[in-house]
């Protein structure tokens, strides 16, 4: 079984759009969606509305929890004054061109998904949250401490857990005190990546009888990138009353 999961669009529809194409050729079984639809451009609500068209189960990001709510609070961690203006002008405008009908989606979006799997008399778990399974909009960094991190999963009661938030993709391996590796995969971001690479980023796993619990390398992890006209996302960033800083983000990837 092959499983898409990608995240954090950001409003940037030229990147979902080359996302949705590039997953539509590798033929997946299931795809699901990690949140954060909105913000940093001016396309929420042409995201919102394509996530919905193709039925993708989503959870909430930490902005899509904010705009859902009318909030002026994003839940995100800016590190300096100028950050912070800059966020409160992108919270403002999204929240102004935000429709009725969407919001109320974003509302309704969950905080996790949780599948079970048996496969060779294993039983295990698959967790989807967006920051964590403690917080919507808690950053897990690759280098987390590992005790840390595993007490994390362990916690969530979680063997294969995805999330987002970052915006920086990687791939943990943790072995428990049961001497059972646990997964911790971030799958990066489709419309904001921050790790250098302009590209978008999404991961693909697969699942079958060769995967168990005792074995570290048995699941099969894909980090995927897609090219996308990075020109037109971030012209309409300088032609819109949001900061002409996110543009820059978007070609550099910071």
């Amino acid at each position: 079984m092959k499983i898409v999961l990608f995240s954090d669009i950001h409003a940037n529809l030229p990147a979902l759009e080359a996302c949705l194409a590039d997953i539509e050729i590798r033929k997946p079984d299931a795809v699901y969606c990690l949140g954060d639809l909105v913000g940093y451009n001016i396309w929420p609500n042409e995201v919102i509305n394509e996530i919905r068209r193709r039925k993708i189960p989503t959870i909430a990001g930490n902005y899509d929890y904010g705009i859902g709510r009318s909030s002026d609070d994003c839940g995100c961690a800016y590190k300096t004054d100028a950050e912070k203006a800059n966020g409160a002008v992108s919270i403002s405008y999204t929240n102004q061109i935000v429709k009725t009908e969407e919001r109320h989606y974003l509302r309704s979006l969950p905080s996790h998904i949780r599948l079970e799997y048996q496969l060779n008399e294993e039983k295990f778990n698959l967790l989807m949250v967006h920051g964590s399974p403690r917080k919507i909009n808690e950053y897990l960094f690759i280098d987390r401490d590992e005790k840390s991190l595993l007490r994390i999963l362990e916690q969530a009661d979680a063997h294969i857990m995805f999330f987002g938030h970052t915006h920086k993709p990687y791939h943990r391996i943790l072995k428990d005190e049961n001497g059972h590796y646990r997964h911790a995969i971030n799958i990066g971001s489709v419309g904001k990546p921050k790790d250098g690479d302009v590209r978008g980023g999404y991961v693909m796993i697969t699942l079958d009888e060769s995967f168990s619990l005792s074995a570290a390398d048995s699941l099969k992890v894909e980090f995927l990138r897609f090219a996308y006209d990075i020109e037109k996302a971030a012209k309409a960033v300088e032609d819109s009353p949001l900061p002409n800083e996110y543009a820059d983000m978007l070609r550099k990837a910071y």
